[in-house]
């Protein structure tokens, strides 16, 4: 049961140990590679410092770890945008996708009303994320294994962050999104209902495109980090309605 799990702008893999344990426990081979400009990753290159450039950085990394069957593909925030990418350009090496509060479905309701998410400033993304980390409950567990790799990616390669972060505020990704179900790849779509961050707009546009009704959980924008156990359970439940793992195997493990 492979599982490729792609994580969050500003941080890496080892911010969500806990939760990637809990799918190894379940039985999943989990593959969690840092991406490209984070976690001592080199940053790409101007020209595929992209969506489309991130996906075929996955291709190339799944086959370097000799991964040729399917996988599920999970992906967190930004992450959630480039598991859409990949799945959507290349469809036959995603058994399904699960977005964990990802980037690529919503306008951003501003000041003078609904905008494009490119209109949204910078400065409203950091006091959200700001927010949305002072506001979890289990906020002191949670901040060293965040700060532990935001503060060395930003001290190491700022740039890259910056540009990463860049074309991620502006995901439009709901036209791909649409795409997969008749690629054969089943999405499952997760929201948290504190999350500020990403708004709940995002979340519909996205449900819309893929056709599912989706899924709301209680926490914040980061909740997969602070409650582990609960995202192995949706990521294990989103594998056997895709017809990846036997129902009768999810329940033993």
């Amino acid at each position: 049961m492979p599982v490729l799990f792609l994580h969050g702008w500003g941080v890496g893999p080892h911010s969500y140990s806990a939760a990637l344990h809990q799918l190894q426990d379940f039985g999943c081979d989990v593959y969690a590679p840092a991406q490209p400009g984070f976690g001592g990753t080199p940053a790409l290159s101007g020209e595929d410092c992209n969506f489309p450039g991130y996906a075929r950085w996955v291709v190339a990394r799944l086959d370097a770890l000799g991964v040729k069957e399917p996988v599920t593909v999970v992906g967190h925030s930004f992450g959630g945008g480039v598991a859409v990418q990949f799945a959507h350009d290349h469809p036959q090496r995603a058994s399904a996708v699960v977005l964990c509060n990802a980037v690529g479905g919503f306008p951003w309701a501003g000041p003078e009303g609904v905008g494009t998410i490119g209109d949204r400033p910078w400065w409203e993304w950091g006091r959200f994320l700001g927010a949305d980390l002072l506001a979890m409950p289990a906020l002191m567990r949670v901040l060293p294994a965040l700060l532990g790799e935001a503060v060395p990616n930003l001290v190491s390669n700022p740039i890259a962050m910056w540009r990463v972060g860049e074309f991620v505020r502006r995901a439009h990704l709901v036209d791909e999104v649409a795409a997969l179900p008749a690629s054969g790849v089943p999405v499952s779509i997760v929201w948290s209902d504190r999350d500020r961050l990403v708004p709940h707009a995002g979340f519909s546009a996205l449900c819309r495109a893929a056709g599912v009704e989706g899924e709301v959980v209680p926490g914040n924008h980061s909740w997969l980090i602070a409650d582990p156990r609960r995202f192995a359970d949706i990521v294990l439940r989103a594998m056997v309605e895709a017809g990846v793992v036997q129902a009768g195997l999810a329940a033993t493990g």
